[in-house]
């Protein structure tokens, strides 16, 4: 497989990835400006804060979709490399977190990277979701869940590429991208030391 389509495939990725879907429907629906406000990041959590539910739907949508997109490009472009995926995977997880469109910032990359799982390795996928989702429940804190979630994703593939035959790249895709998730809630993992991270369904107002 020629290199340069692994370099399209992660282009094209991060392209995508950077548009900034929160960004976009903050501004549209009460001209919101998401990088002056709460934790000044783009994705769902700080719109739901905002914004509330009805504008973090269709963003929570629209960064999944962004995932999904990315790699099914990725595996059209490299006949289904596995390799394509990790490329793509990491790209479109860039381009959320790092979009060229505002300034290099924008979100966490957590609904991206569930979107890439939903293609990846969509058992991944379910397993680390519901271990999230039972988190946030339980501590009503997003970043603690999002963070032990994204530390199960390497975990659970290991056990697939070791017992259910899944590519061992993909395993590499789920170290790096749980790392780099991971890292972008520095400031998170701070607050929640510090006792000062806010939990789900304390308000920002705009």
């Amino acid at each position: 497989m020629e290199i340069g389509l692994y370099l399209l495939a992660a282009l094209v990725a991060y392209l995508l990835g950077s548009i900034p879907t929160g960004y976009v429907i903050a501004r549209l629906r009460g001209n919101v400006d998401l990088l002056q406000l709460g934790s000044k990041r783009t994705g769902a959590t700080n719109v739901l804060r905002t914004m509330g539910w009805k504008a973090a739907a269709p963003v929570f949508c629209g960064d999944f979709l962004k995932g999904v997109v990315a790699i099914l490009i990725a595996r059209a472009l490299t006949q289904g490399d596995p390799i394509g995926d990790v490329a793509a995977g990491l790209a479109v997880l860039a381009g959320h977190n790092y979009s060229v469109f505002i300034g290099f910032r924008g979100g966490r990359g957590v609904t991206t990277g569930l979107g890439t799982l939903a293609v990846i390795a969509p058992v991944v996928l379910v397993v680390s979701a519901a271990i999230a989702i039972a988190i946030i429940a339980w501590s009503r804190y997003v970043s603690l869940g999002s963070v032990l979630g994204s530390c199960t994703v390497p975990v659970v593939l290991l056990i697939s590429v070791l017992l259910l035959g899944q590519p061992f790249p993909h395993f590499l895709f789920g170290l790096l991208g749980a790392a780099f998730v991971i890292a972008s809630h520095k400031d998170n993992i701070q607050r929640l030391l510090n006792g000062t991270e806010r939990k789900l369904g304390q308000r920002v107002n705009p």
